[in-house]
């Protein structure tokens, strides 16, 4: 089996999994999966990844262990959502997988985000899994490579670099994200905040870390059903977080709609609420750029704020992040896949993102092209139109 625990989940997964039982227990959800690298023929990798899914539905549940974790580790858990969690189970009955005549592999999960919202994270792990084992399993060269870098941050580095590890979705492997992890905690662990993923944050004793992703905004496009519910969807996403979260998890997503849409709805008022934002795509350098000013306009000193980089980096960009923001405004790194599948070949980029809410389409309008999510090219058009009007209206 590859998923071996219900606990060998993103944290963010969860948080947001509990805001849906709070506010929108009733919401029906498509997610559907986009393979980014062009030309894998996935069709020998289909009865194995149907088997781990089949697995994963039949034998994989949160343990009292597992419950007895979050509620002592993470106090924002409430203990009605705990006790969901208790008779939850991953249920085949909402999971279509095939490959079609293209050799493309199809990945469908439809029914409601309550019950579907956990499957991104398993369904990812698998098939990156099964995909890169094929191509390499040169664990010495990869732990190597680990090392390299974390001398550096340990030794090297001038100035001190703070990251979590991100990387679980398309890590090459479980063995590899547990060695990478276990490198680092050895040799810099003063510049390791965290992990995404809750197993490990256990099996390592370092923190969990994650708040919300693009689903919590994208699926707000489609929620309120009201004249002008569209345009306020990604204003309303913020506050509703905030009625869930208070006082934590106070990390806003940025690249729903575009940064400067973001921008336009994270009013001064939300800025102060918040501690902090997530940059996932887009110019890095150019995104920070933007939130100093904007911190600046709203009469907030951009020091007393962070921004936590999580875009396709590595160790290197990461450094040359920080050396130009440093002492300017806050900054933290969430490095994924270069962490837990930096092996001898190139990994797959792989997604599994909403596509609808409630029968209404939704997207992600990203800050990097190649990363847009648009099943409905008709909506995503509609959906600038509305953004545009929304940001000029004054």
């Amino acid at each position: 089996m590859i998923i071996t625990s219900a606990l060998d989940q993103d944290l963010y997964k969860l948080t947001m999994q509990q805001a849906v039982l709070h506010q929108f227990p009733r919401a029906i959800v498509e997610y559907q999966f986009k393979c980014r690298t062009g030309s894998v023929d996935f069709r020998v990798y289909e009865p194995w990844i149907v088997k781990s899914i089949k697995d994963l539905c039949e034998r994989i549940k949160f343990t009292d262990y597992d419950i007895e974790y979050l509620r002592d580790t993470l106090p924002f858990l409430k203990n009605d959502y705990l006790e969901f969690l208790k008779d939850f189970r991953f249920q085949s009955q909402y999971i279509i997988v095939y490959t079609n005549s293209e050799k493309e592999l199809v990945v469908k999960v439809e029914g409601p985000w309550l019950q579907t919202i956990l499957f991104e994270m398993p369904i990812l792990q698998i098939i990156s899994e099964l995909y890169s084992r094929s191509m390499s399993v040169d664990y010495v060269e990869a732990n190597s490579r680990t090392l390299v870098k974390a001398d550096f941050l340990a030794n090297k580095a001038k100035k001190k670099l703070l990251f979590s590890e991100f990387g679980g979705r398309r890590r090459h492997s479980v063995e590899a994200q547990r060695n990478a992890l276990g490198i680092f905690k050895k040799v810099c662990p003063n510049s390791l905040v965290g992990t995404s993923n809750l197993m490990f944050a256990r099996e390592f004793g370092i923190k969990a870390v994650g708040t919300m992703a693009h689903e919590w905004l994208q699926a707000h496009q489609a929620i309120y059903d009201i004249p002008g519910g569209l345009e306020q969807s990604q204003y309303f996403a913020l506050h509703n977080w905030l009625k869930e979260y208070p006082t934590d998890l106070g990390i806003a997503l940025s690249d729903v709609i575009g940064l400067k849409y973001f921008l336009y709805d994270f009013d001064e008022q939300l800025s102060n609420l918040y501690i902090g934002t997530r940059q996932d795509s887009g110019d890095p350098l150019d995104y920070g750029e933007a939130l100093i000013k904007h911190y600046e306009k709203c009469g907030i000193d951009p020091n007393t704020k962070t921004i936590i980089f999580s875009d396709s980096l590595t160790f290197k960009t990461a450094y040359e992040i920080l050396e130009h923001f440093d002492g300017r405004i806050g900054v933290s790194f969430g490095i994924g896949t270069n962490i837990t599948n930096d092996f001898d070949f190139k990994p797959i980029q792989i997604v599994l993102k909403m596509t609808k809410c409630n029968g209404k389409p939704v997207a992600k309008l990203s800050d990097s092209l190649g990363k847009t999510m648009d099943i409905d090219k008709s909506y995503t058009n509609y959906l600038k139109q509305c953004f545009d009007k929304h940001i000029n209206a004054d």
